[in-house]
């Protein structure tokens, strides 16, 4: 295990900036998922670690030792690629071995590492075939025994489900979870998928933009996001933005809908324009009676253990809103919200968070 710190770190090619100025620093044993959209620049700044990108300012230090400067092979850290990287020729048990014998590692403590290794991820039975024979899952849980056998200081990557249909990412996203708790060691994750994030992490790391949003539990960053695009990035369904008008009376807070409605908020936020009210869908309710706003059904998911319906406000803002699983909500019906005022977030007109407490 070992902690890995990067200060102020920067990384551009020609003239356009992919990494700027990101300092972090990653716990011995934590797991840290790098999230993100396409383009944030999370698969670079991870390969800036392994040493397969340069820093072009800034330091990387890995166990105490810095390293921004040092080869790739001599940083002791492991990473799983997206597309797996095997040896069609060589078989399961050759694929693990061919790093370990490049450096002179001995015969019989290769041995000791690949049964091991196999073991630990369930594949004895494979040891023998060739990638060729073997389903995706499978090859990537060579991809990631290749890596557990050179008994790294770290683990890092790189969208390693991504190739899986969605089944098999569930389960082996498990199986990755389990493996941190068995092995303890250092890793860093590197995705575009908030389940993966929200179900691995020991913190996030949110990239936008080149630089690093917030970074946070799972739960800090869902439910209190530090800007509205963590806010809107986070959650499935994604949260409802609605534009407000924040007024004070007395020592009452309000937010007004564009459609007249008025919502309490907790705490003393600033008054004025440009606001937007953000209300995850688990928070927006659809009521028989009273509630605080209303509007038209226009689409209504089913999905057992509860309803997502879908809805236009009277001044055309489309939001989610959820209901029971047995909801009798049907397209086109009028209905009733009411929002969970313990529960809103309001952005400013600069896209930062305002927080109550």
């Amino acid at each position: 295990m070992a902690d890995i710190s990067l200060s102020r770190v920067w990384k551009r090619f020609g003239s356009v900036e992919v990494i700027r100025d990101v300092s972090l620093d990653v716990g011995s044993g934590e797991l840290v998922v790098f999230l993100g959209p396409s383009g944030s620049g999370k698969t670079t700044l991870l390969r800036m670690i392994a040493g397969l990108e340069s820093i072009d300012e800034g330091a990387l230090t890995i166990d105490g030792v810095r390293c921004e400067t040092l080869h790739p092979g001599k940083r002791n850290v492991a990473m799983v690629f997206q597309n797996y990287a095997l040896y069609p020729h060589m078989t399961v048990a050759e694929n693990m071995a061919f790093g370990l014998r490049n450096v002179g590692v001995p015969s019989s403590v290769i041995r000791e590492r690949i049964d091991e290794a196999a073991r630990m991820l369930e594949m004895e039975a494979l040891l023998q075939r060739k990638p060729a024979q073997l389903s995706g899952g499978q090859r990537q849980r060579v991809a990631i025994g290749r890596a557990i056998v050179k008994e790294p200081k770290a683990f890092l990557f790189d969208e390693p489900l991504s190739n899986l249909d969605a089944a098999l990412r569930a389960r082996t996203r498990v199986e990755l979870a389990e493996l941190h708790q068995r092995l303890k060691s250092t890793m860093i994750y590197v995705t575009h998928d908030q389940v993966e994030a929200m179900t691995l992490a020991d913190r996030i790391v949110i990239l936008n933009d080149c630089r690093i949003e917030q970074i946070g539990s799972p739960m800090e960053v869902y439910s209190r996001p530090a800007s509205r695009f963590v806010a809107g990035f986070v959650g499935s369904p994604a949260m409802n933005f609605l534009p407000v008008t924040i007024s004070a009376a007395g020592d009452l807070p309000q937010a007004r809908l564009a459609d007249g409605a008025l919502i309490r908020l907790q705490g003393t936020p600033p008054s004025g324009e440009g606001f937007e009210l953000g209300v995850r869908p688990e928070a927006l309710s659809i009521v028989a009676d009273g509630g605080h706003t209303t509007g038209v059904a226009t689409v209504v998911e089913r999905l057992g253990e509860r309803t997502l319906v879908h809805v236009r406000l009277a001044d055309g803002t489309n939001v989610t809103a959820q209901d029971a699983g047995l909801s009798t909500v049907e397209p086109g019906s009028e209905v009733r919200l009411a929002f969970d005022t313990a529960a809103l977030h309001l952005f400013g007109p600069d896209g930062a968070a305002w927080h109550s407490r």
